[in-house]
């Protein structure tokens, strides 16, 4: 058992590296605790288990000089070998967005439907987040703050509200500025790190939009928001 879970250890350990190597494109030259440590400022996992891959590159060298009969002088416990196994298929296989999170129901509307209607379907729905589509293709999203913003610009200009509200059509308000500020693209084959990531680096992120390639314009699958995070994390701390 012993010499089992350093097989195990090392053989984990050893495609964690090389992982690393092919993600990043680091030296051969180039230690793997230095690789840990220039990873973790582009990857949520790297970064979550910095400080144990720090303790693990130690145990490591422990393990691989042994005594001249043979004897392996460090031996990793279960939980050890279970964790480096678990850091290994996140970062070998890590899941996909399509592969863990089960699609929400979508809300849509067409680009030619008024104002009114889009503020009375957000209230009717409690959706914040409303897909518009011109024809089949998505040309932005409509939210509380994208009408907010509108009729406080018609008000401001002393013009009446239920008019604009009645006539304007949702197409007019929307800005595909907005989907490269709020909100992120990421395709079914992206990772559940990737969504991490992308609320970390951008906390104006108000959702992920998620299509079949990731594309600007696709048909929108699933809506993830920052209330979907503890989900998130349940699925990373359970992948086996």
């Amino acid at each position: 058992m012993d010499k089992q879970n350093a097989h195990e250890f090392l053989d984990s350990y050893n495609k964690i590296d090389a992982q690393l190597r092919q993600l990043y494109n680091f030296k051969p030259s180039q230690s793997f605790s230095d690789m840990v440590r220039r990873s973790a400022e582009q990857n949520s996992v790297v970064r979550k288990y910095e400080n144990d891959l720090m303790d693990f590159a130690r145990l490591r060298n422990a393990i691989v000089h042994q005594s001249t009969d043979g004897r392996v002088i460090a031996v990793p416990c279960d939980e050890v070998v279970t964790e480096m196994r678990l850091i290994e298929r996140l970062l070998c296989a890590p899941p996909t967005i399509g592969g863990t999170m089960k699609p929400k129901k979508i809300v849509s509307i067409d680009d030619t439907v008024s104002v009114r209607q889009a503020l009375l379907l957000i209230a009717r729905t409690d959706y914040s987040n409303i897909p518009v589509y011109r024809g089949k293709r998505m040309v932005g999203v409509v939210n509380n703050r994208r009408i907010i913003k509108a009729l406080g610009a018609v008000s401001a200009g002393g013009e009446s509200l239920d008019k604009f509200a009645s006539e304007t059509p949702v197409g007019e308000i929307v800005r595909e500025s907005d989907l490269f500020t709020y909100y992120k693209y990421l395709g079914r084959e992206d990772t559940v790190q990737d969504v991490l990531a992308a609320f970390e680096e951008n906390k104006k992120l108000l959702a992920v939009l998620v299509s079949e390639r990731g594309s600007v314009g696709e048909r929108i699958e699933n809506i993830i928001t920052s209330a979907d995070l503890v989900t998130i994390n349940k699925i990373l701390e359970d992948y086996r």
